[in-house]
């Protein structure tokens, strides 16, 4: 499946998920929540993704990690803030840059409506 199908599927399943839960609950809820849907879909999905760091010789194994990662194809990086600014956007960049992928989005659940809180990135 291509990246922007994997998107539009994620994000109709997130929207499942906000409608049912709303907003203002911790990331962590939102994400074991999302990670069901996309099971129950057989989405291949997998949580906490560690992604190493390679700086010179110097090689930091757990460096990050990808809050969800769709079929090794499309990484989605959740927040429950007040509102994304650019610093989750830059945060999502680099991910999609060390981890070699083309798509990335990150969603705020904190939105009263989830569509607001729905940025796409592309590296």
């Amino acid at each position: 499946m291509h990246e922007n199908e994997l998107a539009q599927k994620v994000i109709g399943l997130a929207l499942k998920v906000h409608k049912t839960l709303g907003p203002g609950l911790l990331e962590k809820v939102y994400q074991e929540c999302l990670f069901y849907e996309l099971k129950k879909a057989n989405i291949e999905v997998k949580k906490e993704v560690s992604i190493p760091i390679k700086y010179n010789e110097l090689v930091i194994e757990s460096a990050y990690r990808i809050d969800l990662l769709v079929e090794n194809k499309l990484i989605i990086e959740l927040k429950s803030v007040e509102e994304l600014n650019d610093l989750h956007f830059a945060q999502t960049l680099t991910y999609l840059k060390l981890a070699k992928l083309k798509l990335g989005l990150l969603l705020n659940f904190n939105d009263v409506l989830l569509k607001q809180g729905i940025r796409r990135v592309i590296n």
